[in-house]
Order: structure tokens, then sequence, then C-alpha cells
């Protein structure tokens, strides 16, 4: 078993080019601005900036490959146990 992953995105960089939406639907969704958030394990969206939401287990890979793709630099892939980045533009 990998180590709990969380995710969040910094929208101020978001360019909306929707590569983490078809990656990870079930982790990413678009707003009505355009711009990318992330979604709790219910499927809300979480809408305040910077938000952070668990990774579930089965779309670790998708999620990680989303932040690795990402256009803009903006997905920040998580450690949920110490913070540490271990994918995005601070990994």
């Amino acid at each position: 078993m990998s180590e709990p992953l969380r995710v969040w995105i910094d929208q101020e960089l978001c360019t909306g080019d929707g590569l983490c939406v078809q990656y990870a639907p079930e982790v990413f969704e678009f707003d009505i601005d355009g711009l990318a958030y992330v979604k709790d394990g219910t499927g809300d969206l979480l809408e305040a900036p910077g938000a952070r939401a668990d990774v579930p287990d089965r779309f670790r890979l998708d999620v990680i490959s989303s932040a690795k793709e990402c256009p803009g630099d903006c997905i920040h892939v998580v450690s949920a146990t110490d913070g540490r980045e271990v994918a995005g533009p601070d990994a």
C-alpha cells in the first residue's frame, strides 16, 4: 500500500486546458469560471482556492499523470502524512 495522497490546484496558474479533467474526471472538474477545481470524496466541487482533496487509491496514477502533464503547472499532489510534494511543480 502506498502512502495516502492529497491534491490541490493553484487556480491562479490554471490555463483551463482540461487535461486533468480528461485524466481523472472523478477528481477534477471545471467550474463556471473555466478553471479546474478538485472534488471531495462525494463528488462535490471544492471551490475554495487551494482546497485539498484526498486522492482515492484507484485514481492515484491518473492524478499524478495529470500533474505531470498539466501545461499550467498548477496541480500539486502531496503526501497526506507530511505534505511533501510528490508530483507537480514543486516535486
